[in-house]
């Protein structure tokens, strides 16, 4: 995607995966189609930007396309009042657009709307936009037969372990919540979409203190929520659910925990999170923290907010942080049994 006017081969191969990619999206996880409408609000900020919108125009053509800096608030507002239960929204954001106090995912899921976000495209140049666009494939036997599996072993077992490589590993000493998935299965889910791309199920310890030992941290996000990758991954030490210690830290790690502190006291380790997402590893990165997350292997959360699951211990108002931090993925294991090798799930 190497000009706006997207006329390169480059740029027009990627419109052309992109398109193939949404039309499985649509079709399939999301169920869009006629006699359904669909609203396409964009930008035209970014190559990545202009080339998803592209293929929406060409995988439905029907739909209204807005440009959201062309136009006032108000006209998006009076756009999506026009929508009616089960017709589709999709938002190509080059930021994340503002509508004063609309809170626009959850007000357009509360009309009953079926949501697709794509969010701070402006973080993923060049070839990150390819990888991005590689990111939005759907493969349903892949993404539900691995994601059901997973979520079956998470919900049964009752101890974890991961193994982040030369001896560091995180041993999850309790039974785990009700794991949660985000693989394009909405099935008695009352809200279908969400932010792309997809391919995740995370959970978290019934009992956070049971989480003990260490992980290799070879990926934060930063206080930008953009991706930061250490020279050398940092080695946290985590002792009943608390970093304790962080062994061939950076400076950035080391701000980051300070600044949790200071409003939380202590670093409290929550997520764990089965990414699932193949179009990104530990060496294929893009810079947003937000679709990073997705990659396949496994992603901790630092800090003591976490809007899905509840615990005695945290109240919401004072549970401030959930800072992604990505550990290294030698093995992965559920009451002894390993679910993740080589790079891949195998539930």
């Amino acid at each position: 995607m190497s000009s706006p006017a997207l006329n390169t081969p480059l740029a027009a191969a990627a419109v052309d995966a992109a398109e193939r990619h949404l039309r499985d999206t649509l079709a399939i996880a999301i169920g869009h189609a006629p006699p359904h409408a669909a609203l396409i609000v964009h930008d035209t900020r970014t190559e990545l930007n202009l080339a998803l919108t592209e293929a929406y125009r060409r995988v439905v053509p029907d739909a209204r396309f807005i440009d959201f800096d062309a136009v006032s608030p108000d006209d998006v507002l009076a756009a999506f009042a026009q929508l009616a239960a089960g017709d589709l929204v999709v938002l190509v954001q080059s930021t994340s657009f503002r509508l004063e106090a609309f809170r626009i995912r959850i007000e357009l899921f509360k009309r009953g709307l079926k949501v697709i976000e794509h969010v701070h495209l402006a973080r993923m140049p060049g070839v990150q936009g390819l990888h991005y666009i590689e990111s939005l494939a759907y493969d349903p036997a892949y993404y539900r037969g691995v994601g059901h599996a997973l979520k079956a072993r998470i919900d049964g077992a009752s101890h974890g372990m991961v193994d982040s490589g030369d001896g560091a590993q995180l041993v999850f000493g309790s039974k785990f919540e009700a794991a949660k998935l985000n693989i394009g299965d909405y099935t008695g889910m009352n809200n279908i979409g969400g932010q792309f791309p997809l391919g995740e199920v995370f959970t978290e310890a019934r009992d956070l203190e049971a989480v003990n030992g260490r992980a290799r941290i070879f990926v934060f996000g930063d206080t930008s929520f953009h991706v930061n990758q250490p020279a050398v991954p940092v080695t946290i030490v985590v002792e009943k659910g608390r970093v304790v210690g962080a062994e061939n830290s950076t400076p950035e790690f080391d701000n980051m925990l300070a600044i949790i502190r200071a409003h939380e006291g202590d670093v409290w380790l929550r997520e764990l999170g089965f990414g699932m997402n193949r179009a990104f590893s530990r060496t294929r990165l893009v810079d947003d923290i937000g679709t990073y997350e997705r990659m396949c292997g496994i992603h901790l959360s630092l800090g003591a907010k976490h809007g899905v699951y509840t615990k005695p211990q945290f109240k919401r108002k004072d549970a401030r942080y959930h800072v992604d931090v990505f550990a290294v993925t030698d093995g992965v294991y559920l009451d002894g049994q390993q679910v993740y090798a080589d790079g891949a799930w195998q539930p």
